[in-house]
């Protein structure tokens, strides 16, 4: 017999009741703008003239809401969603706290910056293909993936910036970007399986995927679960995606094929992303775990910077080159996790933040030594100090800020790793920091010295003689976004302190996470 219809449903025993406020919109609106412009470009796909233009709109209102969304969790703490208005840890949260939100700013700096450039970049037949809307796509799941708070929505946005940088990889559809695709494509798929085959094991011995809830259940299963098997398989999992050795070789050999916007993108995103999800699984829900596994992580990160070091020693390819510095600076932040503290994680979080806006700049300023000096090769382009003085002193800069040196933002990262280091007694991890900048800085110097200061190029290169006329609007947008990401990095290295406290600040809320935790659940506790 049905039940009486006159009897009230509690709806409060099962949903969030209260109103949503402005802060809690503005957490879910990066996923949601760039969704929604991404739809509208495909609505107007036969109008590609206005594909840059729509795609900058949305990218500036990205910017704006990030900026907003750190003021607010700077001022109030994390910041939670309910998806559906589900009561958690039933429902989807979205929750932002410190450290998403300032990896979810710089990424989205960095994708307007890359939209500015891609104007004169890509040609009509890049955006008839799609560019903008699979960049908008891109960082939706970048985004995502900074900002849930369930574990399987992060493997979600995971797959959801995977498709759409498989889209932009090919762009073009030339033999060397298949190639390249191919390999990309293998090794995170197969680090995608992992992550899945690792939440389908979380769900089984926790019963929720919501980290809150995680985070407050993993004391009691310490001694029961199989914790440190399933912390084996994220770091596995997140080391391939972040491009940590010994699985690190698909980066440099699929980096350097696609578009050069293309390419600083993913360098400035995409294995910042494994970074941070190595970050909030093992330091804020499995910190006894990667306590057990300090060793093996430090050793990993050792290995993969020295790699990266070494690897960049040995190109001719600018493009190769900078994919090996990719790879060196994942060591660097890898060590931080391994290290644990606020120190070391704080010193993460802060190479993520400034690996995001350098990488990006450096990849656009190849692009530049390709258009000036005819060549991507270092045997074949010279002379570039006479033909573009002023862009060849940015260029020194960023050089300078990558090698880890004073007084760009490079230099404070690896000095708070480094004394993180000696003050737990891992002088061969210090040792390992110092030699990858060291050798790092003479890579850097190589290139500085074969494509600027060598004043003339050899077997046939440009000589410093820009290859092809190119409009001085063409110029000036191209060079725009360089200038800015440059003058984040310089500004970083003079005035690095409020960025230190953040980054500080982030690291203590991931050891900490009770007022994450109170975010989800305000009462104190999951039903």
């Amino acid at each position: 017999m049905a039940a009486p219809t006159s009897t009230p449903a509690d709806y409060a025993a099962a949903y969030v009741m209260e109103p949503m406020t402005a802060a809690h919109w503005l957490a879910v609106m990066p996923m949601a703008l760039c969704i929604a412009f991404g739809a509208i470009l495909m609505m107007i796909r036969h109008r590609t003239d206005w594909h840059p233009p729509v795609a900058l709109t949305a990218l500036a209102l990205l910017v704006l809401n990030n900026a907003m969304l750190l003021m607010k969790v700077l001022n109030d703490g994390p910041v939670t969603m309910m998806m559906g208005r589900w009561l958690p840890p039933f429902g989807i949260a979205i929750t932002a706290d410190l450290t998403g939100v300032l990896m979810a700013l710089a990424a989205s700096i960095v994708a307007f910056a890359g939209a500015l450039y891609a104007q004169v970049e890509i040609n009509t037949s890049g955006r008839r293909y799609g560019f903008y809307p699979l960049l908008l796509l891109l960082m939706a799941g970048v985004c995502g993936a900074f900002l849930t708070g369930d574990i399987f929505n992060l493997y979600v946005w995971f797959e959801v910036l995977l498709i759409s940088s498989f889209g932009l990889l090919i762009l073009g559809s030339e033999r060397e970007q298949i190639d390249g695709a191919l390999k990309y494509a293998v090794l995170n798929l197969m680090a995608t399986t992992l992550f899945l085959i690792a939440v389908g094991y979380l769900y089984a011995i926790f019963g929720t995927l919501n980290m809150a809830d995680i985070a407050m259940k993993v004391p009691q299963y310490t001694e029961t679960a199989p914790l440190m098997t399933l912390s084996a398989l994220f770091i596995l999992a997140f080391s391939m995606k972040a491009a940590a050795f010994p699985v690190n070789f698909w980066l440099p050999a699929s980096y350097h094929t696609p578009r050069v916007v293309v390419s600083a993108l993913f360098a400035g995103l995409l294995t910042k992303v494994g970074v941070y999800a190595l970050l909030r699984v093992m330091v804020m829900l499995f910190p006894v775990e990667r306590e057990a596994l300090s060793f093996v992580i430090a050793l990993v990160a050792a290995l993969t910077m020295l790699i990266g070091a070494f690897g960049a020693l040995a190109q001719n390819d600018i493009r190769r080159f900078l994919g090996f510095v990719v790879i060196a600076g994942i060591g660097n932040m890898m060590a931080g996790v391994a290290i644990g503290g606020d120190m070391a994680v704080g010193a993460a979080i802060f190479y993520a933040l400034h690996s995001i806006l350098l990488m990006t700049a450096l990849y656009l300023v190849a692009g530049e030594i390709g258009r000036i000096g005819g060549s991507f090769r270092l045997d074949r382009v010279g002379g570039l100090w006479i033909a573009a003085p002023a862009f060849s002193a940015i260029s020194l800069a960023l050089f300078f800020a990558a090698s880890g040196l004073p007084p760009f933002s490079g230099f404070w990262p690896k000095a708070l790793l480094v004394k993180a280091s000696i003050d737990i007694g891992a002088w061969w991890l210090v040792a390992a920091v110092l030699v990858s900048g060291f050798l790092t800085t003479i890579a850097f110097g190589r290139v500085f010295l074969f494509s600027f200061w060598r004043p003339v190029a050899v077997e046939g290169g440009a000589g410093g003689v820009v290859s092809a006329p190119v409009p001085a609007g063409a110029v000036r947008w191209r060079m725009a976004p360089i200038v800015v990401l440059t003058g984040f990095v310089v500004w970083f290295g003079l005035f690095p302190d409020s960025l230190i406290v953040a980054t500080q600040q982030a690291a203590a809320g991931l050891s900490d996470p009770t007022a994450y935790i109170r975010s989800v659940f305000p009462e104190g506790g999951a039903p």
